[in-house]
C-alpha cells in the first residue's frame, strides 16, 4: 500500500486505482468527496470538496494525488503551532469507501499528513505512528504482521445534559431501559426496565435495542467492517456491544474510527446519543475495549503452542511479560481518560490486577479458551477502554509485546484465582494498574524507551501527549465536584 523512503509513508496511487474510484463516484453518482484524519487525542477530522474536483485529477503525478491538499494544522488537537500551521493531506486510496451516514452522496478516503516544506510525514500524525510499528514489527524479524480485535463497549442513552459554570456543575444521563425509571409515569410505562449488571444477555423487549445494532451493523458492513457479533451488555441503561472481525493494525485502526463515527450517527438518526466514555454511570459497570492480539510469520500464528499453558507459546508469553511489565506506561494510551479511572476499579468487572491467566476474566491478560484451531490462539488485554486513540494504543501494545520478546520477560507464574475474591493481604500483592490519570501519564514520563525503538513513537509525540493529558487532569482537578457538596457543604 505504502512506498517507503526517508521518514515518508506517502499511500501510492496509480491510474487503475483513480479509476476505479472515478467509476465507483459515477455509479454512486457521489457529489462530495470527504478527507478524513485523525487527530492525536483520538477523533476524526474531516473536511470535503465536491466530486467533480477529483475526478478531473486523472494522473497520480499530478494534482490532488500527486500533491496532496492544504489545512490547518494549528487548529488540530495535539498538532502544529499557529507559526507552524500549514499541513498537507495525501489521500490513501485503498480506504475510498460510499460514507454510510451522509445523506448527499458522499465518497470518504482516509489520509495521512505531512509536512509540506520537507515532504516528510508528520511524526504527530497518529496513523503514520501505527504504520510504523507495522513496519518496525517486520525489522525485526520476530514476525511480519499482527492482528488485532478490539471489543468496544458503549451507551445508547436517549437524554444527555451536562453542564459546568462558576456557580454551577451537573450531568444528566437517561435512558427508557434505565433501572431508575421503574416508576416513571411513562403513560404508559412498559416495565422491562434493565436492573444493574443484568443486561448480558436478556431477549426483547428488556433488549430495547436489538434492531438499532442490527441498522448500525448493516452499516459497518457496507463500508467492508465485517462484523462477528452484537449483544447488549451488563449496564442498565443501554449499554451495548459490537464486535468486529480481527484485522492488521493499521487497517483495524481505520476500521475502528469508522466503527465510532457510524455509532454516533446511527445513534442520531434513532434520537439517541451514543457515548463511548468508560464509566457514564455510578453504581454498573464501566466500558471497555478489551484488545485480542496475536502476530505471526511465514502464514503461521507465533502465540500457539499445544503443549503450552492455555495453548500459547513462550513467544507468546514473553510478550505478556513486556505487557504486565510497561502496562503502567501503557495505560497512558490505553485508558486515556480521568473518566478511564472510575471504570477501573474492584467490584464492576473491570481488570485491575496486572497477572494473566486462561479463561480468567479477572486478570488484565486473559488467554481465550473457545478453540483449539492455532489460527484463532490469542491474548486478550483487558485494560483499555474507548477513549483510546487505537492507532495509539495498538501501537503502544504491539512496542511493549515486542519489548518483551527481544528481552525475553518472564510474566511469572499465571494467576488461575477470582482475583475479586481475595482477602485484602492477597489482594495487595497483586500489582495493579494505576490508580488515575495523573498516576499513568508519570510512569509513561518515567518508561517510554520502548516506545522509541524504531523511531515508532518520537521524544516530541510522548511530550506533546503528556501535556495535553496534563492539562486534562488540571481541568478536572480546578473544579468541584457534585460530591464535594454532600461531603463538606455542611462542615
Amino acid at each position: 500500500m505504502v512506498q517507503k523512503s526517508k521518514d515518508t509513508t506517502i499511500p501510492s496511487v496509480t491510474k487503475d486505482q483513480i479509476s476505479s474510484i472515478n467509476s465507483l463516484i459515477k455509479k454512486k453518482e457521489i457529489k462530495i468527496v470527504d478527507f478524513k484524519f485523525n487527530d492525536l487525542p483520538g477523533l476524526w477530522q474531516h473536511f470535503s470538496i465536491p466530486a467533480h474536483e477529483l475526478v478531473k485529477e486523472s494522473d497520480p503525478h499530478a494534482g490532488i494525488w500527486a500533491e496532496g491538499i492544504g489545512f490547518d494544522g494549528s487548529s488540530i488537537r495535539g498538532f502544529q503551532k499557529i507559526q507552524e500551521s500549514d499541513m498537507v493531506l495525501y489521500l490513501d486510496p485503498s480506504t475510498a469507501v460510499t460514507d454510510p451516514v451522509c445523506e448527499v452522496p458522499t465518497l470518504s478516503i482516509i489520509c495521512n499528513v505531512f509536512d509540506p516544506i520537507n515532504k516528510e510525514a508528520y511524526t504527530r500524525d497518529p496513523r503514520y505512528i501505527a504504520q510504523k510499528a507495522e513496519q518496525y514489527l517486520k525489522s525485526t524479524g520476530i514476525a511480519e504482521e499482527s492482528f488485532w480485535g478490539p471489543e468496544y463497549e458503549f451507551f445508547l442513552f436517549d437524554n444527555v445534559r451536562y453542564s459546568q459554570t462558576v456557580n454551577e456543575g451537573f450531568y444528566s444521563v437517561d435512558s427508557v431501559e434505565g433501572i431508575w425509571n421503574s416508576g416513571r409515569d411513562e403513560q404508559p410505562n412498559l416495565g422491562y426496565k434493565i436492573r444493574h449488571k443484568e443486561g448480558y444477555f436478556p431477549v426483547p423487549p428488556h433488549d430495547s435495542l436489538q434492531d438499532v445494532r442490527s441498522h448500525i451493523i448493516n452499516k459497518m458492513i457496507e463500508t467492508g467492517i465485517p462484523v462477528e457479533v452484537h449483544h447488549h451488555e451488563v449496564a442498565t441503561a443501554g449499554q451495548n456491544e459490537i464486535d468486529i472481525r480481527y484485522n492488521s493494525l493499521v487497517k483495524q485502526a481505520d476500521n475502528c474510527l469508522m466503527y465510532k463515527y457510524i455509532v454516533k450517527n446511527m445513534a442520531q438518526q434513532f434520537g439517541m446519543v451514543a457515548t463511548f466514555m468508560p464509566k457514564p454511570l455510578f453504581g454498573d459497570n464501566g466500558s471497555g475495549m478489551h484488545t485480542h492480539q496475536s502476530i505471526w510469520k511465514g502464514g503461521k500464528n507465533l502465540f500457539f503452542d499445544p503443549k503450552g499453558y492455555g495453548m500459547i507459546s513462550q513467544t507468546a508469553k514473553y510478550y505478556i511479560g513486556g505487557l504486565l511489565k510497561h502496562a503502567n506506561a501503557l495505560m497512558a494510551f490505553c485508558a486515556p481518560s480521568t473518566n478511564s479511572y472510575k471504570r477501573l476499579v474492584p467490584g464492576y468487572e473491570a481488570p485491575v490486577n496486572l497477572v494473566y491467566s486462561l479463561r480468567n476474566r479477572s486478570a488484565a491478560v486473559r488467554i481465550p479458551m473457545y478453540s483449539e484451531n492455532p489460527k484463532t490462539k490469542r491474548i486478550e488485554f483487558r485494560p483499555p477502554d474507548p477513549t483510546c486513540n487505537p492507532y495509539l494504543s495498538f501501537s503502544a501494545l504491539l512496542m511493549a509485546g515486542i519489548d518483551g520478546i527481544k528481552k525475553k520477560i518472564d510474566p511469572g507464574q499465571p494467576f488461575e484465582g477470582n482475583t475479586y475474591e481475595l482477602d485484602g493481604k492477597a489482594a495487595k500483592k497483586l500489582p495493579t494498574v494505576p490508580g488515575s490519570l495523573e498516576q499513568a501519564i508519570d510512569a509513561l514520563e518515567a518508561d517510554h524507551k520502548f516506545l522509541l525503538e524504531g523511531g515508532v513513537f518520537t521524544q516530541d509525540v510522548i511530550e506533546a501527549w503528556i501535556e495535553i493529558k496534563r492539562a486534562e487532569i488540571d481541568a478536572v482537578r480546578l473544579r468541584p465536584h457534585p460530591w464535594e457538596f454532600q461531603l463538606y457543604f455542611d462542615v
